[in-house]
C-alpha cells in the first residue's frame, strides 16, 4: 500500500493585507509541520505547483526551507512559478526555459510530475515536448508498476468561474497519451484552490485544496475566493488492487 500526501498552491511570497508574505509562509509551515508530526511514514508529499507567488529566486529559497520534510517531497511548477529560478534554486540545475518534467520511482508506483505552465500566462498546456516525454517514460517504465501523473492545471472545467477560464487546454493530447498506457491509475492537480474530485480520460482526477486560500462555488456567494478557510490537504492511498482512495484533511492554523 502506498500513501501520498498532496497539497498545492502555497504561493510563498504572497502579500496579504501588507503582511510581507508572513501569512503564506506561516500556513505552509504549519501544513508541513502537521505532516512531519504524523506517527507513521508517508511514501511522498506531492506539491502540485504555485510554490512561489512571483517566481523569484528569493521565494524559491523560502520554498526549499519550508518544504524541507522528513518525507520525500515531489514538486512541479504552476502558473505563478518561473522555470529558470525554479530549476536553479530547487533542483540545483542550470537555469533553462524548457518544461520541468520529472519521473520519481517510488517503491509502489511511478510518479510523473509534469509542467503544465505557459511562461507569461495563467492558463495551462502540456506541450508536445511534455506529452512526448510522458509517452516515452510510461512506455519505458517498470512493467506492472502503477503510474500516477501530476500537474498543476486541471484539464476539465470544475465549475469555478475564477478557475475554468485559466485551466489546462489542449487536453485531447493528454487523453490520447493516457489511453495508450493502462498502468496509469490516477491524475493529480492543483491550481483550483479547492478540494475536488472528478474524472478525465476515464481516470480519477483528484484536485488538491489550496494552502494559501480557498476558491468557492457560486452557490457559496462572496467574491469567489476566501482567505478565511483553513488550509487543507489530501491523502491518496493506492492499494494492491490499483484502487486509489482519497481522504481530505483540514489543518488548523492561526493566521
Amino acid at each position: 500500500m502506498l500513501t501520498i500526501a498532496h497539497l498545492s498552491d502555497i504561493h510563498l511570497g504572497q502579500v496579504h493585507r501588507r503582511d510581507g508574505g508572513r501569512r503564506a509562509r506561516r500556513r505552509a509551515e504549519q501544513v508541513v509541520a502537521y505532516l512531519d508530526a504524523l506517527p507513521g511514514p508517508l511514501d511522498a508529499v506531492l506539491v502540485t505547483g504555485d510554490l512561489a507567488d512571483h517566481g523569484l529566486a528569493e521565494e524559491y529559497r523560502q520554498v526549499a526551507e519550508v518544504l524541507a520534510s522528513r518525507h520525500p517531497v515531489l514538486t512541479c511548477p504552476g502558473n505563478h512559478d518561473s522555470r529558470a529560478p525554479y530549476r536553479e534554486v530547487l533542483l540545483g540545475r542550470a537555469p533553462a526555459q524548457g518544461p520541468v518534467n520529472r519521473l520519481h520511482e517510488l517503491p509502489g508506483a511511478d510518479v510523473l510530475m509534469l509542467d503544465s505552465s505557459i511562461p507569461g500566462q495563467h492558463d495551462g498546456l502540456l506541450d508536445e515536448e511534455t506529452l512526448d516525454w510522458l509517452d516515452a517514460r510510461l512506455a519505458a517504465g517498470r512493467a506492472g508498476v502503477p503510474a500516477l501523473v501530476a500537474f498543476h492545471h486541471p484539464p476539465v472545467d470544475l465549475h469555478l468561474p475564477r478557475v475554468d477560464g485559466i485551466r489546462q487546454f489542449g487536453e485531447a493530447g493528454l487523453a490520447r497519451v493516457l489511453r495508450r498506457h493502462p498502468r496509469v491509475v490516477a491524475l493529480f492537480c492543483g491550481h483550483s484552490h479547492t478540494a475536488a474530485a472528478t474524472t478525465f480520460a476515464g481516470l480519477p482526477l483528484l484536485v488538491a485544496p489550496g494552502v494559501v486560500s480557498t476558491v468557492t462555488l457560486p452557490c457559496e456567494g462572496g467574491q469567489g475566493i476566501s482567505f478565511d478557510h483553513p488550509p487543507m490537504l489530501a491523502f491518496h492511498v493506492l492499494d494492491g488492487e490499483g484502487r486509489i482512495t482519497t481522504h481530505y484533511r483540514v489543518v488548523p492554523v492561526m493566521d
